[in-house]
């Protein structure tokens, strides 16, 4: 998990905010809010393999992070981020 959340602060937080509520501080000037992740994965039920893939993938405003960051690390990302769905 502590691995997540440095990757998480590292890559994320400045859009989706320090607890995934899409309210970080470059979250003003991009044209598409970022998601609220909590809120997503409580109303839609997103498994892990659909976080990993929009991670990977990723979509306009957010970018792709399959090329920077590992596979192992993008898990690390989602087993973290899945813990806003609690908050």
């Amino acid at each position: 998990m502590a691995l997540g959340e440095k990757l998480y602060a590292g890559n994320c937080l400045t859009c989706h905010g320090p607890n995934g509520k899409g309210d970080g501080p470059g979250a003003a000037a991009l044209e598409k809010k970022p998601a609220d992740l909590g809120a997503r994965i409580r109303t839609t039920g997103e498994k892990d393999g659909e976080l990993f893939w929009k991670i990977s993938e990723g979509r306009a405003p957010m970018i792709t992070w399959k090329a920077t960051l590992s596979e192992t690390q993008r898990w690390e990302l989602v087993n973290y981020i899945r813990t806003f769905a609690g908050k």
